[in-house]
């Protein structure tokens, strides 16, 4: 199963990279395959044809597993992960791909945005959404127990629909 990370912080290497990594390895027991850390993507995520960030989003497009992570601005995910999604094709981009929704802010205010935000997006994009969208605290990060718990408890259907096999063009072959 090819494992992805990406990260709409515009902090690079921040608490959100590190929780969304940290769910990664405990939802698969290994390291993600890849890490985007959109940030690092600078002034390309804004020109058309960027060599690193079409890169970036066929590498994303190919994985199996992908946790999509924001911290929460302004009550939604970011704009610097907007920009990147905004690269993938709608109803298809994210075809086939198993992710998970993931945000983190200062407090419980804000608990459904994963959910209600950020989730309706990547599954307009073609994504399998089979769990919850997940919330954490920001000062709780990859430590939280609510991670701890959400990868007990979802860790069986998102692996079991990550594994399906691929309907659709190059993508097919595993």
């Amino acid at each position: 199963m090819r494992t992805a990370v990406v990260v709409g912080n515009p902090k690079p290497a921040s608490r959100t990279l590190a929780a969304a990594v940290r769910a990664v390895e405990l939802l698969t027991g290994a390291a993600p395959d890849l890490v985007v850390d959109v940030t690092t993507l600078g002034p390309g995520l804004l020109a058309a044809g960027d060599d690193a960030v079409t890169a970036a989003v066929a590498d994303v497009a190919a994985a199996d597993l992908v946790v999509v992570a924001s911290p929460t601005y302004k009550a939604t995910y970011t704009g610097l992960l907007k920009l990147f999604l905004d690269r993938f094709a709608g109803g298809e981009g994210l075809r086939d791909v198993t992710v998970v929704p993931l945000m983190l802010g200062a407090g419980p205010a804000h608990a459904l945005a994963a959910e209600l935000l950020l989730k309706p997006v990547l599954v307009e994009l073609g994504a399998t959404c089979p769990a919850p969208g997940l919330y954490l605290l920001d000062s709780e990060g990859a430590d939280s127990p609510a991670l701890a718990a959400y990868a007990e408890r979802w860790r069986p259907a998102l692996q079991a629909t990550a594994s399906l096999p691929r309907a659709h063009g190059s993508l097919s072959a595993r």
